[in-house]
């Protein structure tokens, strides 16, 4: 485990319909789709594993069951590709099993995503003071943030939240962190947080992306709100009403990209960025890319 890390356990709500991608998601969760060769929800594991966590929750309802299977040993299949020397194969079958241990959590109705994290606190330990949570419809890039906001909950306590810095003008799909400076220029502390603020009413341009790293003390914030918007229980809410009784919570300002793997056309942005960068397939599809577009 890294030496910053001050959590043991991710939680991943993944109890979405995947509306977005019908008809494919009567049959294969979203979160199965492969970005280029790997699927999005193998991605998230692999990032939460560098971070230095042994345990991913994966929070979703019966008919997702293949998200945990993903992650278990398919030892008739390994015996097979092993027999016909296709070692290659079997070292991608065998990735996901390695990376980390992956239990599942039933959200067995969606009402929101605090509802869906609170789903998750059962399967915890008394060793997990701090949870991450991260949004399996969000890749952050570079891998790497939940490292720096390790550091971050390890200096100042609390719960931090990663941000990215949008232009104003694009920043009413987002919710939105009202902040104070601190000594570093890449750590602010949260004051509150609007939701979808158009752009003249957002009170800075820091919005929020998929990755949380939660104090414990969330759960106990998560039973005491009240259903929200949609009848939902936000996990927003639950933050803020830390921050109102003097809890720590502060942001990381991300320098990098994100991708939202929750809609088509975005989803093929990120397989795209993916695959240009692919050792096999990057090289003739930025050919065919030029040839293509003229």
């Amino acid at each position: 485990m890294s030496s910053a890390s001050t959590f043991h356990t991710a939680i991943v709500p993944a109890a979405g319909l995947g509306t977005r991608f019908l008809p494919t998601t009567k049959a294969v969760p979203k979160e199965l789709l492969p970005v280029v060769d790997t699927p999005g929800i193998e991605r998230i594991a692999a990032e939460v594993a560098e971070a230095g966590a042994n345990r991913m929750i994966i929070v979703a309802n019966a008919d997702k069951a293949a998200l945990a299977d993903y992650f278990r040993p398919q030892p008739a299949l390994e015996a097979t590709l092993a027999e016909r020397a296709k070692f290659d194969l079997l070292a991608k079958v065998r990735r996901a099993p390695d990376l980390i241990e992956v239990v599942a959590a039933e959200q067995p109705e969606p009402l929101g995503l605090g509802h869906a994290v609170g789903c998750a606190e059962g399967q915890l330990g008394p060793e997990d003071d701090a949870v991450a949570v991260l949004l399996p419809d969000d890749l952050v890039l570079p891998v790497g943030v939940l490292n720096r906001m390790a550091q971050v909950r390890a200096e100042y306590g609390g719960s931090v939240l990663c941000a990215f810095d949008i232009p104003r003008e694009q920043i009413s799909p987002f919710g939105v962190f009202d902040v104070e400076e601190t000594a570093e220029p890449d750590v602010k502390q949260v004051k509150g947080m609007v939701e979808k603020p158009a752009p003249e009413d957002a009170p800075s341009t820091f919005a929020a992306a998929g990755r949380y790293l939660l104090d414990r003390a969330i759960f106990d914030a998560l039973r005491r709100i009240t259903p929200g918007a949609g009848g939902e229980l936000q996990l927003t809410d639950a933050v803020a009403l830390l921050i109102k009784e003097g809890h720590p919570v502060h942001i990381v300002v991300h320098q990098g990209s994100r991708h939202d793997l929750g809609n088509p056309g975005d989803f093929l942005k990120a397989s795209l960025d993916f695959a240009l960068d692919h050792p096999d397939y990057g090289p003739a599809l930025r050919a065919w890319l030029r040839e293509r577009l003229g």
